[in-house]
């Protein structure tokens, strides 16, 4: 087939564009690295900051970081993949529940960020947090009503839910039907259909889902500012109960709240770096365990 002057235009165009996304990365990956590597050391990642933020490690918002991240996929994946199967695989066709159920989680993929803070702070950390304390401790005794790190990691849960649904319906919709009744004509039940047949050929999809996931709930901010992150706090968590330094947050008071912007730049791009490093491991190791069940199963 000739190609036209047009489709010689449209491919031009669409490499400008690749060009012009992959240079800016570029430059950004760049000036972050030029800029922090020179702060990394054993005692940037080991220590913990001091109280002027010009000085010392990251390691308690690493490890806050870590928690944070761990505790929100615990929590948010199998309610998001359990979500999925049902409306995949149980949900009649024209199920009203089923369609009230996509249209809020559509709905709730658009709401900003912020709004997911105020939502954890006013049902995890007042409502139900509150709620215990008003029950268990008596009026006034913040126990559970305050935040921490297990109402900043429900938070995430919420924040990346809809993530987790829409990638592992639509990776549960790419399993041919005739595998469904090959199954079911054997005698197999629905249920031992979509947990042997189903969802193991759709394993790779829905490990996309929680990469996904993961990787948007350890980069967000605004959902933990009022759920449990703390500005400073040069020890670590040792209980769900407590606050916690994130990385993410480390950074904004970096850049925002730091008495000295000047001298704090070197620790700022080198926290930056760090949680860029951070978030790239987590989605290693997510892709390595694909590649591995994708292997599995073609063996």
């Amino acid at each position: 087939m000739k190609n036209t002057p047009k489709d010689h235009l449209l491919a031009g165009a669409t490499a400008l564009c690749v060009l012009l996304i992959v240079g800016l990365l570029g430059v950004l990956l760049w000036q972050i690295v030029a800029g922090g590597a020179g702060v990394i050391s054993g005692e940037f990642l080991t220590q913990s900051p001091t109280a002027d933020m010009t000085g010392g490690g990251i390691f308690p918002a690493i490890i806050g970081t870590v928690i944070v991240t761990m505790l929100m996929t615990v929590a948010g994946v199998p309610v998001g993949v359990a979500t999925a199967i049902w409306l995949s695989e149980y949900a009649p066709r024209r199920s009203k529940l089923a369609a009230l159920v996509r249209i809020a989680v559509n709905n709730l993929a658009g709401v900003p960020s912020i709004v997911f803070g105020l939502f954890g702070l006013g049902f995890f950390v007042l409502f139900i947090g509150g709620g215990i304390d008003d029950v268990v401790y008596g009026p006034g005794t913040p126990v559970w009503g305050k935040p921490s790190v297990l109402w900043a990691s429900l938070t995430l849960a919420v924040l990346t839910l809809p993530v987790v649904i829409v990638t592992t319906e639509e990776a549960l919709r790419t399993v041919p039907q005739e595998l469904r009744d090959a199954s079911l004509a054997l005698g197999a039940t629905r249920f031992q259909t979509v947990f042997k047949v189903v969802v193991p050929n759709a394993l790779g999809g829905i490990l996309t889902g929680v990469i996904l996931a993961v990787s948007r709930g350890a980069g967000e901010v605004a959902p933990i500012l009022f759920c449990g992150a703390a500005n400073f706090l040069p020890h670590l968590p040792t209980d769900l109960r407590d606050m916690f330094m994130h990385l993410g947050y480390h950074i904004f008071a970096l850049a925002t709240q730091s008495p000295n912007v000047d001298a704090a730049r070197p620790m700022l791009f080198g926290t930056v770096l760090v949680l860029l490093v951070l978030t790239f491991s987590l989605n290693l190791v997510a892709v390595v365990v694909r590649s591995r069940a994708r292997a599995r199963l073609r063996a």
